[in-house]
C-alpha cells in the first residue's frame, strides 16, 4: 500500500481502463451489485476527505500530506438489496439450506455484496500496480453516512471503502503493522483437512 502521492494526474484512459476492469470482477449470482464513484482532482477528492476525516485528524496524521495529494479517490459501493433480490429469483431461491437468502440481508451468514466489492477492489489494486501506479485501500471505519451524502449516493447502497490512487512520491511512513511477524505456511495452509500437513 502506498500512502504518499504526487499531485500528477492519472491519465484518463488509464483510469477508465482500471475502473472498467473492476466491472469484470467475479460477482455472486452475476448480480453485479457493486458500483464506484470516481473522484478526480482536488475539488472532487476534497469532498471525500472533508466527509471522511476531521480537521483534528488531518492536523495530527503523519500520512495526511501524502494522501491529500493523490489525484484520484475511487469509492467502492455495494447494494445489499441487489443481492437479496437476486437470491429471491427462482434459480437461486433454493441455494440456502437454512433461512432463505432472498428474504432479508440479515439471513446472509457471509454478505456476498462485501465479497464482490472486495474482488473489485483487489482488481483495482492489482491493475494500479501493473500500471506502475501507487494505491492504498481505506476501510469503512467511520463517517459512512457523511461520505454517502457528500457524494449523492442513493439510499440502499453501502460504503465498502475507498482506493486512493496516483503516482507515488514523497515521505511514505511505513505502517507499524509491518513489524508484526507473519505466521508461516504451516500455520495457514492445510491440505485434505485442518490436521493435514503443508506440501
Amino acid at each position: 500500500m502506498v500512502r504518499s502521492f504526487s499531485d500528477q494526474p492519472v491519465a484518463p484512459e488509464v483510469l477508465d481502463r482500471l475502473l472498467g476492469d473492476t466491472l469484470s470482477a467475479p460477482s455472486a449470482g452475476n448480480t453485479c451489485g457493486t458500483a464506484w464513484v470516481a473522484l478526480v482532482g482536488p475539488e472532487e477528492t476534497g469532498r471525500y476527505w472533508s466527509a471522511a476525516t476531521t480537521p483534528s485528524w488531518r492536523a495530527a496524521s503523519r500520512r495526511w500530506p501524502g494522501l491529500s495529494r493523490a489525484p484520484v479517490v475511487a469509492v467502492s459501493l455495494a447494494s445489499p438489496e441487489a443481492y437479496v433480490a437476486r437470491y429471491a429469483e427462482p434459480d437461486k431461491a433454493r441455494a440456502a439450506t437454512g433461512p432463505r437468502l432472498g428474504d432479508s440481508a440479515a439471513n446472509w451468514p457471509v454478505p456476498y455484496w462485501f465479497g464482490d466489492a472486495a474482488f473489485a477492489v483487489m482488481a483495482l489494486l492489482l491493475g494500479a500496480t501493473a500500471e506502475g501506479l501507487g494505491a492504498c485501500f481505506l476501510g469503512n471505519f467511520r463517517s459512512e453516512d457523511r461520505i454517502l451524502a457528500a457524494l449523492g449516493v442513493p439510499e440502499g447502497w453501502r460504503l465498502f471503502g475507498a482506493v486512493v490512487l496516483g503516482h507515488p512520491e514523497g515521505d511514505d511512513p511505513p505502517s507499524g503493522s509491518l513489524a508484526r511477524a507473519r505466521p508461516g505456511p504451516e500455520q495457514r495452509l492445510r491440505y485434505g483437512s485442518w490436521a493435514g500437513r503443508p506440501r
